[in-house]
């Protein structure tokens, strides 16, 4: 007769060297570990830096987010400090140059997209200086009134992050799925996901 092998859980927290309890997903990497404890859940405002922060998002649609961590600055030196009006007016040749940068992840469909959307972006905010900011969010979704209890409790998709997406897809934006925007709305801070224990968690 076989045997059922048992599936235990994955554990919610883990405790670093430094004695500091966080969420497991940080693990032991140092720059993980930063990443956790000043960025992930810190409210996030300005036009340009969400339009980083959606970028890097799109770019990180089927890898771990701590291969786009390690890369982010050198995101930042290939689309101009993901200034839209600079990332908006790359060309072509930029594309094709970037297709040959082994320092950020070397996908055309992303690349492109990362300058359409600094295009619709500028076209947002040019008048209306926050359109961008006040856009997103607009989506936030009530304060939970308590952290979740483990990773189980944390969707990957909700209405609010659906309802997102089909508001900048409407406005042409690609690359803004539903899963993207709830990472989004994770690391800028319009969800607080840290799991209960976790030493960054606020209820």
């Amino acid at each position: 007769m076989s045997e059922t092998a048992t599936v235990r859980p994955r554990p919610s927290l883990v405790v670093g060297e430094d004695g500091v309890r966080r969420c497991s997903w940080a693990g032991s990497d140092a720059e993980y570990q930063r990443y956790h404890d000043t960025e992930w859940g810190f409210p996030l405002h300005g036009d340009r830096p969400l339009f980083e922060k959606l970028s890097l998002e799109g770019f990180q649609a089927g890898l771990s987010w701590i291969t786009i961590l390690r890369r982010r600055e050198n995101f930042r030196a290939a689309f101009h400090g993901f200034d839209p009006s600079r990332v908006a007016a790359m060309t072509p040749d930029d594309v094709d140059a970037l297709m040959q940068n082994a320092a950020i992840i070397r996908n055309r469909a992303k690349i492109e997209a990362t300058i359409a959307n600094a295009g619709l972006t500028l076209e947002l905010t040019r008048d209306s200086p926050g359109a961008l900011d006040e856009l997103l969010w607009g989506f936030a979704p009530p304060a939970r009134p308590h952290a979740p209890a483990s990773f189980a409790e944390i969707p990957a998709i909700t209405p609010e992050s659906t309802a997102a997406s089909k508001a900048l897809r409407a406005l042409g934006f690609r690359f803004v799925g539903p899963t993207t925007l709830y990472a989004l709305m994770q690391s800028s801070g319009m969800v607080d996901d840290h799991v209960a224990g976790c030493f960054r968690a606020t209820a």
